[in-house]
């Protein structure tokens, strides 16, 4: 049987996410229907992508029982109602990054999906990359030896991007593209909580971080350091150090396709897309999607690759970070 998959919203990180589920076996994965808060947005969507179902509400495809798993691309000041609408109707949940605005919106979604007996991910689409499993199995064998540093960075000028500066919807370099650094860093560390953290930034006159860097201190004198900006293009590259050795990802480390390992490059290509895209590799969402099908077929309600402790982990740091910082958003005084 398929994965029959509903996409809430139909703007441009759905639209690549519904390319990326066009790479994997139609006998596996389906998309059955869009939902908009605009009528003629689903509609236009669902005509690109050759969807049948179209809907103007998000209620109504929360409604609507052929679906098994409802991807949520919203902004994500919306994430909290959105995951709570669709948890509390029985669905089964993919919800972009990061899954809230603050950890206490996270632990409420992760208490609705397991009050609600429902799977539920925040999608990290990185972890799932050929290339970051490598890595995962890389450091697990001690191929590099003791990891004693790792470094980070993700930088890309989007200030002309309306969501990336206001505060009301989000903005904010941590949130944004930081947490991409900051999972990188959480997933070598084996979800271990630093003992300590400095962030020191940059705000823009609307309130939200521009551009952050962060050191954090792990057990047994262990390091890991990283910048994100949204003002200027920054190398992007994300390197581990061990005691035997090194691992690089050259460059693009949200979406890896190429790791150096002592120097010697691996690429691990990701599917050419059947439409255009909006982002970067995006066809490469395509492996969170076949995990979420694999934790269905299995009954399992989170995922071992980004569980729910791997999201309350992400919500606290990001959290501590943007308290150092000088962020608030709206959410985090109610």
């Amino acid at each position: 049987m398929a994965t029959r998959w509903g996409i809430c919203s139909a703007g441009r990180i759905s639209h690549d996410f519904t390319v990326a589920l066009k790479t994997l076996p139609h006998e596996d994965h389906q998309v059955v229907a869009v939902a908009a808060r605009k009528l003629e947005d689903a509609q236009e969507f669902a005509t690109k992508h050759s969807i049948s179902r179209v809907y103007g509400s998000y209620e109504e495809l929360a409604r609507d029982p052929d679906i098994d798993v409802v991807y949520i691309g919203v902004i994500h000041p919306y994430h909290l109602s959105t995951c709570l609408l669709f948890t509390n109707a029985k669905k089964n949940v993919l919800c972009e990054k990061p899954l809230a605005m603050n950890t206490k919106e996270v632990k409420e979604i992760l208490s609705s999906a397991k009050r609600n007996d429902v799977f539920l991910m925040e999608a990290v689409w990185t972890r799932f990359f050929p290339a970051s499993v490598e890595i995962r199995r890389l450091v697990d064998q001690g191929e590099v030896g003791e990891v004693k540093m790792v470094r980070s960075e993700f930088g890309v000028p989007i200030s002309h991007v309306p969501r990336s500066g206001q505060k009301e919807l989000g903005g904010g370099a941590i949130l944004d593209i930081g947490i991409y650094c900051l999972q990188f860093i959480c997933m070598v560390f084996n979800g271990e909580k630093p003992e300590s953290i400095q962030a020191m930034g940059v705000c823009l006159e609307t309130g939200v971080d521009e551009t952050v860097v962060v050191t954090m201190k792990f057990s047994r004198n262990r390091m890991a350091v990283f910048s994100c900006s949204s003002g200027v293009k920054l190398p992007n590259d994300a390197i581990i150090a061990g005691t035997k050795g090194n691992i690089r990802i050259p460059d693009h480390m949200w979406c890896p396709t190429a790791l150096e390992v002592n120097g010697k490059e691996t690429q691990y290509p990701v599917p050419e897309p059947s439409l255009p895209l909006n982002f970067l590799n995006s066809t490469g969402m395509r492996y969170e999607a076949e995990d979420v099908r694999q934790c269905l077929l299995k009954g399992l309600k989170e995922s071992a690759v980004v569980s729910h402790a791997d999201s309350l982990l992400l919500a606290e740091l990001e959290d501590e970070i943007r308290r150092q910082v000088g962020v608030v958003y709206s959410q985090d005084s109610k």
